[in-house]
């Protein structure tokens, strides 16, 4: 928890401005995983934390642009649920902890909202996208699912856009907490990824030493040899020597800000011929895109640098024939690079998407592509200072989609076919890191974590 004074000032900027009314934000509830007592670990919503950072379920806060006000609603403890749960403090000393004086019954908040409306006074509210959240909206405010899912403020995202997209020194110190134990995961994982060791018996080791400081995944792992499926959460093969193991992992540190890194590793200790020259080009290309990292460039453009690094080096070993930035523009690139090279990350590991992908990576000045690969883009708009994105470029053999454009003779004059039937084995690549965008550049968050085929091969025979 930060001082009160952040969770303060965040709210009076939210406020600030030509916005009127009342903007409401309701906190998650526990959602159970097969009867009502026994909830999932308990994960609340990004924007309420961000704004009231209270990690408990059940609450709610209003904040009035008119009277420039903020309320809290939520419930005192009773006897039961001190003898099941523990205590807690009261609810007006938990909102005196981050800056808020006034405190109201849960009980009182639908009336509150009715009494506006009738008045004429504007609800505003985030975009819903959890069931529970959705029918709790249609009962405070009298309306249906469907009118409550139509019926936020796109005023209201737009603003909170703005301002969480711009991390504080604070959470980007918050950020490299959650990098350090990240980077413990991945060496670890480098350690013990061993000839006839079972994927999951890694990824339990990684979790371990999240679970030791009681904090969560920011999303579940990915640990795989099948590294070509790019969100694989199968833990269930075997690793042989050789295989090149795709390890996307990260964590939730207790401040709820994420992190979220991949690395390649080589099951045996020592990269191959053909995938040390690959894995050089992922790693080029993803040097060569936080190079280009600064404010005012778009990062969609840096996305193409990336893609261009990879059609460059991969013509050189035959993979693509003619023009690089032909081949980067028309899409032809996507074969071996279908994904978007990164998103915004923080408290939510893609952060704000719930808000609208398209709300939180573009603008109006900057829309989706409609190529394959490209369109997955889920930031593309310019950069910021104080903006923190993850940059994850991949290289990636997927047969199913090698067959689909061969047998559609999509591209012929630029791909390779026969050559990428070659590494039809081969399986994925993927690099990440965490980057801040500063004043005049970028800079990777966190202590280093080995990734250059030397520094990977190095933590790898420590564990021999």
């Amino acid at each position: 928890m930060f001082a009160a004074e952040v969770y303060q000032q965040r709210r009076s900027r939210l406020m600030a401005g030509e916005t009127h009314g009342l903007m409401l934000f309701l906190g998650n509830v526990d959602s159970p995983m097969n009867y009502p007592k026994n909830a999932y670990p308990f994960i609340q919503d990004s924007s309420f934390r961000y704004f009231f950072e209270l990690n408990e379920p059940c609450l709610a806060g209003i904040l009035d642009c008119e009277q420039q006000t903020v309320t809290l609603f939520g419930n005192e403890l009773d006897m039961d649920d001190i003898v099941w749960t523990g205590p807690l403090p009261s609810l007006a000393e938990r909102a005196e902890q981050i800056g808020i004086s006034q405190v109201r019954p849960y009980a009182e908040l639908e009336a509150v909202l009715r009494d506006a409306l009738l008045k004429g006074v504007d609800v505003h509210y985030l975009p819903p996208y959890r069931g529970e959240t959705v029918l709790e909206l249609a009962r405070l405010l009298g309306r249906t699912a469907d009118a409550v899912k139509r019926g936020f403020s796109e005023a209201l995202a737009h603003k909170v856009v703005a301002l969480r997209e711009i991390k504080s020194s604070e959470e980007v110190a918050e950020i490299e907490r959650s990098l350090e134990v990240t980077r413990e995961m991945h060496i670890a994982a480098m350690k013990s990824s061993r000839p006839g060791t079972v994927e999951r018996e890694v990824v339990g080791v990684m979790e371990g030493i999240m679970r030791r400081k009681d904090w969560q995944l920011a999303y579940p792992t990915i640990f795989s040899r099948r590294g070509e499926v790019l969100h694989n959460h199968r833990h269930d093969q075997v690793l042989k020597a050789g295989d090149l193991v795709v390890n996307d992992s990260g964590v939730t540190s207790d401040a709820g800000y994420a992190s979220d890194i991949t690395r390649a590793i080589p099951v045996g200790g020592k990269f191959s011929e053909r995938q040390r020259a690959l894995y050089d080009t992922v790693l080029a290309m993803q040097l060569n895109a936080i190079a280009a990292m600064k404010p005012g460039v778009t990062y969609r453009d840096v996305h193409k640098l990336a893609a261009r690094t990879m059609v460059e080096r991969m013509s050189e070993m035959g993979f693509f024939k003619g023009d690089a930035a032909q081949i980067v523009e028309c899409g032809a690139y996507a074969i071996a690079f279908p994904h978007g090279l990164g998103h915004m990350i923080g408290m939510d590991v893609h952060d704000m998407e719930n808000l609208g992908e398209d709300r939180v990576g573009y603008g109006e000045d900057i829309t989706r592509s409609e190529l394959f690969g490209l369109g997955y883009l889920r930031m593309a708009k310019a950069l910021k200072p104080g903006m923190v994105v993850t940059v994850e470029p991949g290289v990636y053999f997927i047969p199913e989609l090698i067959d689909a454009w061969q047998r559609e003779e999509k591209f012929t004059d630029m791909i390779n076919y026969a050559k990428f039937r070659e590494y039809a084995d081969f399986g994925g690549i993927r690099i990440e890191d965490n980057v801040l965008i500063t004043d005049t550049g970028s800079k990777i968050l966190g202590q280093p974590i080995p990734k250059t085929v030397e520094e990977v091969e190095r933590t790898m025979a420590e564990a021999i």
